[in-house]
């Protein structure tokens, strides 16, 4: 196992160049059948490069450094917090296709809370990357439980696949739910009851 996780590390630094990146855009854009020398596809590889960096930014982003400032002077709040309606947009790691939808976050503070812009910051690091949607809520639930050492933390991510909306099954009415519970959020079916109430709204 160690040997495994030396390698990927490995394979990690050996950084592809954007100009490397462009020609492999270029081959694939030869495949389709198309000619990317023509007009309106001369500088579609270098496009196509610089939104890549914008949908998979997540990569080069600590969520743990991101979480470090927390605040205590709460006057002794202890209750959940809740952020409803974060927008996420991810891509399936099986296909390259775009997850669409919306992520609902909670956690019951354990004497300090962190800024709310962090707890939205924390979806969007994880959704910027490769992603399955049942690894992405659970990646939000754990990172947030232990960077903050929450009592609890709720994460539940209503999403549609377009793998599976516009290739293969063709469902365009087809969404996915997906929850994940930590914490007394676990343990406590009338926090999770509560949770669930507040996010139906």
């Amino acid at each position: 196992m160690k040997l495994v996780k030396e390698i990927n590390k490995e394979n990690l630094n050996n950084k592809i160049s954007d100009k490397e990146a462009e020609e492999a855009f270029v081959k694939i854009l030869k495949w389709l059948g198309e000619d990317p020398d023509r007009e309106g596809l001369l500088e579609t590889p270098k496009r196509v490069v610089k939104a890549f960096k914008e949908y998979f930014k997540g990569y080069h982003e600590d969520p743990k450094v991101m979480l470090q400032k927390t605040f205590g002077d709460v006057e002794g709040y202890s209750d959940m917090v809740v952020q409803k309606n974060i927008s996420v947009q991810s891509h399936c790691e099986h296909h390259m296709a775009p997850i669409i939808g919306i992520a609902h976050v909670a956690y019951i503070p354990n004497q300090r809370v962190i800024g709310l812009s962090k707890i939205a910051r924390l979806v969007e690091v994880f959704s910027k990357r490769l992603q399955t949607q049942e690894r992405l809520t659970v990646q939000i639930a754990t990172t947030l439980m232990e960077a903050i050492d929450a009592k609890g933390v709720a994460v539940t991510i209503d999403s549609t696949h377009q793998c599976m909306t516009m290739r293969g099954i063709k469902k365009e009415q087809a969404t996915t739910v997906t929850n994940y519970y930590l914490g007394q959020f676990k343990e406590d079916l009338s926090f999770q009851n509560r949770y669930l109430r507040f996010i139906a709204k």
